[in-house]
C-alpha cells in the first residue's frame, strides 16, 4: 500500500473514494451509455412475445328450461371449495384437453411449437458434448405439447372461484385465439361429461324403476290381504273399522247416559210438584201436554163462572154447587193426567237405562275387537311403512330419471363454469419491454462501474488513511494480548472496556522495568474509575449483586462505603454487607459497632431482620459484621448464598464489601455469574488490578470493574468522625 506503514493502524478515505469516482465521471458516462445502447439494440433485435388471458367462473349451473324447484336445488347446492377449484386447473392443463386444441388450431404446423426442428448452434453444441438431450429423440407431438406447455399458465385467482388461462406467443392473434380455444374445450368436456352421467344415468335407473314398481306392487298387495285377513278395514283412509265402532258406541252411550238424568231429573220435579201440592204449571213436561192444556182452560172457565155467579147467588145455589163439582172433577182429572205424564217420564228413564245397559255391553266387546285388533295393526304398520318406503324411493327414482332423461334428449346440459373474459388480441408486446431493460442496464452499468473504481482505489492503497496512534500503546496493547490472550473485555465504571495502554505498563514486570518511563508518561483519566463514575454504572446495571474486592485493606472498604452512599443518594434501594476482617465499614455506617450482623446470623444467633441497620448519614442500609466468632461463622459461608438472593429480591442492589478476598471466596458467595466485580483501590496498584483481573476472568466473572481515586476516603471518614 502506498502511504501507509506496514503494520499501522488504517481507515478508509470516503473522500478520496468519491474523488476518484468524480474524477473518472467521464468514462463511468460513456460505459453507462454504451451500456445502454446495448441493452436497446439487444431489445430491439428481441422476437417480441404477445400475452393474452381468458377468464372461467366456476359456478353450479342448470339447464335453461329445468323447473322452478330444479333452479331453487342448483342455487342451494354448495360452491365448490378450493380443492375443486385446484382440480379444475388441472383439468385445464391436462395432455387430453391440450391435444384437442393442438389439434384445432393445427398448431404442429407452426415452427413456434417445434423450435427442436432448425435447432440452433448452441443448442448442437450442447447435444455432442452430451450436456443436453437430443430434442429430436422426442415424438413431434410430444415436442409441440412441451413447447406448448412452457407459454402456458392457468391459475387460480386468489380468494376466488375464477381461473385465469393465459399464453404467450410471438403472434398476437394466436395468444389470443389459444386461452380462449382452450375455455371452449374445457366448456365442451365439461357439458359432454354432465350429458354422460345423465346417460348412464337413465341406463341405471331404468331397471331398478321396474324393479321397485314390482316391489311396490307387491308390498301394496301384502297390506291389502293383511286387512282383511284381520278385517283391519278403514272407514274415513286413517281409521280401522273396530277404531270407529268403538268411537261411535262412546259417543251414543255418552248421549244415552244424558237422556236418562235428564229423564230422572224430570220426574223427580213432578213427583216433587205433586207431593207438596203446588202448582204444576211452570213444569215443562205438564206444560207441553195437551191434555193438561184444555183442562187447565176448562179449570179457568169454571172458576170465572163461579165468581161471577158469587156475585148474584147464595154459597148454596145449585148453580154454584154444580161448577164447584166440575171444577172438582176437572182438578181431579188434571191430576190423573199428571200422573200419566209422571209414568211416561219414567218410562224414559227406564228405556234409557236399559239402552245405556245394552250400549255398556256392546262398548266391552267392540273394545276387546278393538284392542285384538290395535295388536293386528302393528303388522300392518310394518307392512305399511314398507310399502311407503318403496313407493317414496321409487317417486324419487322416476323424478331423477326424468330430469336425466329430459336433459339427454335435448342434449343441453351447460357446464359448470362460465367465461367471464374472453382473451383479446394484444397490441403492445408483453417482452421485451425495450425502456426498462435500458434503464436497468444503465443503473446496473452505472454502479458496478463506480464500485470497481473504488475497489481499485482500496487494493491500490489511495484511498486508506493512517491512523495517529503513539507507538507506545500498540506496545502496550501487544504486551496486554500475551499476557492475558483468553481475558474478556473488562467493564469500567463509564461502561467500555478498560484502556490497554493502562493495563499494558502492569502486565509484565520486566517492560515496567525497561520502560519506566513510559509507564509514567501514559495519561491516566482518574475521572474514568472514580466513585461517582462506578456509581454511575451500577445504577444502569441489571445485576442485582456487586462484590467489592479491597486488596489494600480499610482505604477500599471506605471507597466501597462512599459508593454506597452516593447510590442511596441517587435514589436506589441500596445495603452493604460487611464481610471485611477489620469490620471498618461497620465502623463508619453504624450507629452501634456491636449491632448484630452477618456472623450472629450465620452462626443462628440473630434473626434476619434484627440484622438490617440503617446508615447514620444517608437512606442505605446496613448488615454489620456481628458480634458472633468469625470461624464459626464462616462454617455456614454457604448459606449467605440465600440471604443474598432474599435481599435481591428486595433491593436495587447489594454490595457485598468482602476487604481482601480471592476468587475461591467471592465463588463461595454466589453461584450466579449475574454479578459486578468491583476492585476497590484508591491507589492504583496495577500489579494487583491486573493479576486480580485476570484471575476473576479466568472464573468466569467477565464484568470486572475499577474504582480508584478515593485515596482519602478514609482520612476524611476520620476527619467526619
Amino acid at each position: 500500500m502506498s502511504g501507509v506503514v506496514r503494520d499501522q493502524d488504517v481507515d478508509i478515505d470516503l473522500g478520496q473514494l468519491a474523488r476518484a469516482v468524480w474524477a473518472r465521471r467521464l468514462r463511468i458516462l460513456t460505459i453507462t451509455l454504451m451500456a445502454a445502447g446495448a441493452a436497446f439494440a439487444g431489445a430491439k433485435l428481441m422476437s417480441p412475445q404477445y400475452r393474452s388471458e381468458t377468464r372461467l367462473l366456476i359456478e353450479p349451473r342448470a339447464p335453461a328450461f329445468a323447473s322452478t324447484q330444479q333452479v331453487n336445488d342448483a342455487s342451494a347446492s354448495p360452491l365448490m371449495d378450493e380443492l375443486n377449484i385446484a382440480s379444475q386447473v388441472q383439468l385445464l392443463q391436462s395432455a387430453d384437453l391440450l391435444k384437442r386444441v393442438i389439434n384445432d388450431l393445427k398448431l404442429y404446423d407452426l415452427p413456434e411449437f417445434d423450435d427442436a426442428a432448425s435447432g440452433s448452434a448452441m443448442s448442437s453444441i450442447l447435444v455432442k458434448l452430451h450436456l443436453k438431450k437430443n430434442p429430436l429423440e422426442n415424438p413431434p407431438e410430444e415436442r409441440v405439447i412441451d413447447a406448448f406447455i412452457e407459454r402456458l399458465q392457468v391459475y387460480q385467482v386468489p380468494g376466488s372461484r375464477v381461473i385465469g388461462i393465459t399464453f404467450t406467443s410471438k403472434d398476437p392473434k394466436l395468444a389470443a385465439a389459444i386461452p380462449n380455444a382452450m375455455a371452449k374445450v374445457y366448456l365442451s368436456i365439461q357439458s359432454g361429461a354432465k350429458l354422460d352421467s345423465n346417460s348412464e344415468a337413465t341406463r341405471w335407473l331404468e331397471p331398478e324403476i321396474e324393479s321397485l314398481r314390482q316391489k311396490v306392487s307387491e308390498a301394496e298387495k301384502k297390506v291389502a290381504e293383511y286387512r282383511t285377513t284381520y278385517g283391519l278395514l278403514q272407514t274415513n283412509g286413517t281409521t280401522t273399522f273396530p277404531a270407529q265402532q268403538l268411537n261411535d258406541i262412546s259417543a251414543e252411550l255418552t248421549r244415552v247416559r244424558g237422556d236418562k238424568a235428564n229423564a230422572e231429573a224430570r220426574a223427580q220435579a213432578v213427583r216433587n210438584a205433586l207431593s207438596s201440592g203446588e202448582a204444576s204449571d211452570t213444569l215443562p213436561d205438564i206444560m207441553s201436554s195437551q191434555a193438561i192444556q184444555r183442562l187447565k182452560a176448562t179449570e179457568s172457565g169454571l172458576q170465572s163462572q163461579i165468581s161471577d155467579l158469587q156475585t148474584s147467588l147464595l154459597n148454596s145455589h145449585p148453580r154454584l154447587k154444580s161448577l164447584r163439582a166440575q171444577l172438582s172433577d176437572i182438578r181431579g182429572q188434571i191430576r190423573q193426567e199428571t200422573q200419566k205424564i209422571l209414568a211416561s217420564i219414567e218410562n224414559e228413564a227406564k228405556v234409557a237405562d236399559l239402552r245405556a245397559s245394552e250400549l255398556e255391553r256392546q262398548k266391552d266387546t267392540v273394545q276387546a275387537n278393538s284392542a285384538r285388533a290395535g295388536e293386528d295393526e302393528v303388522g300392518l304398520n310394518a307392512l305399511e311403512r314398507e310399502a311407503n318406503a318403496q313407493r317414496q324411493l321409487l317417486e324419487t327414482y322416476l323424478v331423477r330419471y326424468r330430469e336425466a332423461a329430459s336433459r339427454a334428449d335435448s342434449n343441453s346440459s351447460p357446464a359448470d363454469a362460465r367465461i367471464v373474459s374472453k382473451a383479446i388480441e394484444p397490441v403492445d408486446p408483453y417482452f421485451p419491454k425495450v425502456v426498462p431493460i435500458v434503464v436497468v442496464a444503465a443503473v446496473a452499468t452505472l454502479i458496478v462501474s463506480a464500485i470497481v473504481i473504488m475497489l481499485a482505489e482500496l487494493f491500490s492503497g489511495r484511498a486508506l488513511r493512517a491512523v495517529d496512534i503513539a507507538p507506545k500503546a500498540s506496545d502496550e496493547e501487544a504486551a496486554i494480548e500475551d499476557e492475558a490472550p483468553q481475558a474478556a473485555p473488562v467493564a469500567v465504571a463509564a461502561r467500555r472496556p478498560v484502556q490497554p495502554s493502562m493495563l499494558a505498563a502492569v502486565t509484565d514486570e520486566d517492560d515496567a522495568v525497561e520502560e519506566p518511563e513510559a509507564a509514567e508518561e501514559a495519561p491516566e483519566d482518574e475521572n474514568e474509575f472514580s466513585i461517582a463514575s462506578v456509581a454511575d454504572y451500577l445504577t444502569g446495571s441489571r445485576a442485582p449483586l456487586a462484590i467489592a474486592i479491597s486488596p489494600t485493606g480499610d482505604n477500599g472498604s471506605a471507597a466501597t462505603v462512599l459508593l454506597t452512599r452516593m447510590l442511596a443518594d441517587a435514589g436506589r434501594r441500596v445495603i452493604l454487607v460487611d464481610m471485611t476482617g477489620s469490620g471498618y465499614p461497620t465502623e463508619l455506617m453504624a450507629e452501634d459497632r456491636a449491632a448484630p450482623g452477618v456472623t450472629d446470623l450465620l452462626c443462628g444467633e440473630a434473626a434476619f431482620g434484627d440484622t438490617i441497620h440503617g446508615d447514620r448519614l444517608s437512606d442505605a442500609h446496613l448488615i454489620p459484621q456481628g458480634r458472633s466468632d468469625a470461624r464459626r461463622a464462616m462454617r455456614g459461608v454457604d448459606r449467605l448464598s440465600l440471604l443474598l438472593d432474599a435481599l435481591a429480591a428486595a433491593y436495587d442492589l447489594v454490595v457485598v464489601e468482602c476487604g481482601a478476598a480471592d476468587v475461591a471466596g467471592v465463588s463461595r458467595l454466589t453461584h450466579s455469574r449475574d454479578v459486578e466485580i468491583i476492585l476497590s483501590l484508591p491507589e492504583m496498584e496495577e500489579t494487583v488490578f491486573v493479576t486480580l483481573m485476570t484471575e476473576f476472568q479466568a472464573a468466569g466473572y467477565e464484568r470486572v470493574v475499577l474504582m480508584s481515586g478515593g485515596e482519602g476516603a478514609k482520612q476524611e471518614f476520620g476527619r467526619a468522625a
